[in-house]
């Protein structure tokens, strides 16, 4: 099978397709600290990051130390954050699964203790604490994708919902405004098949009617960038009668 070009080029790390990393905000990750007992925080600051779909908070922890969190919705500048398994149970503190009750909504969720939080982190999003089984030590929980998983019951988890839930509720009403907005994070748009482009894009461009691929025959040894049109094609072309 032939590969994909589109890919094939992607992967070259031309400036077209490479990740503006320079104007991201860095790693959004739970401090380390001791969470056995109880640490807050203050929100002083909320900044935009071209690299996530969520806001991102800047907490002023008690040790004057400066970390940024994935911001919780209806969490204001100068709230105060929670930290450990002393924290109560509300919007935006960071507690253990195991400390959670069933039913609450959580989001940045750690797979493994001590990652700093890998699952459930885009705008809007939510996670369900389903239930704790304690001879395990492994929580149930249900994704936004409604698909449960088990994770273990010290991970840690921020309470309530990822703020910006509402991004996709402004309609984009001209293509310059996707075109920025895909320009922002390095995605390539518009994508469209390869038929419909130029020869010079495309292996299966430059046509003059609707088809896939070249009539020309390719041979069966070629590399998989080569494979394109009619593989080792016994014939080609229209079939003639008589």
């Amino acid at each position: 099978m032939g590969k994909r070009h589109i890919t094939q080029r992607r992967g070259r790390g031309n400036p077209r397709y490479r990740s503006p990393s320079h104007r991201y905000k860095g790693s959004v990750k739970y401090p380390r600290i001791d969470y056995k007992g109880r640490i807050s925080g203050q929100v002083i600051e909320f900044d935009h990051d071209p690299g996530r779909t969520a806001p991102v908070a800047k907490v002023l922890l008690e040790d004057f130390t400066t970390v940024q969190l994935i911001a919780p919705e209806t969490v204001t500048v100068g709230q105060t954050i929670e930290f450990g398994s002393g924290a109560s149970v509300s919007n935006g503190n960071v507690l253990p699964l195991k400390n959670i009750s069933p039913g609450t909504g959580v989001f940045n969720l750690e797979v493994k203790p001590g990652d700093g939080g890998k699952i459930v982190r885009s705008s809007g999003s939510f996670a369900l604490i389903v239930s704790h089984d304690k001879s395990t030590g492994l929580t149930q929980v249900k994704l936004p994708s409604k698909k449960t998983k088990f994770i273990n019951s010290d991970s840690l988890a921020t309470v309530g919902r990822v703020g910006g839930g509402g991004r996709k509720d402004k309609p984009m009403l001209h293509a310059g405004q996707m075109y920025y907005r895909k320009k922002a994070k390095g995605k390539l748009w518009p994508v469209v098949c390869g038929r419909a482009m130029n020869a010079v894009d495309h292996k299966h461009g430059g046509g003059r009617h609707p088809h896939v691929g070249r009539p020309t025959t390719v041979s069966r040894n070629a590399p998989p960038g080569r494979k394109v049109g009619h593989i080792a094609a016994k014939r080609t072309g229209k079939k003639k009668r008589g």
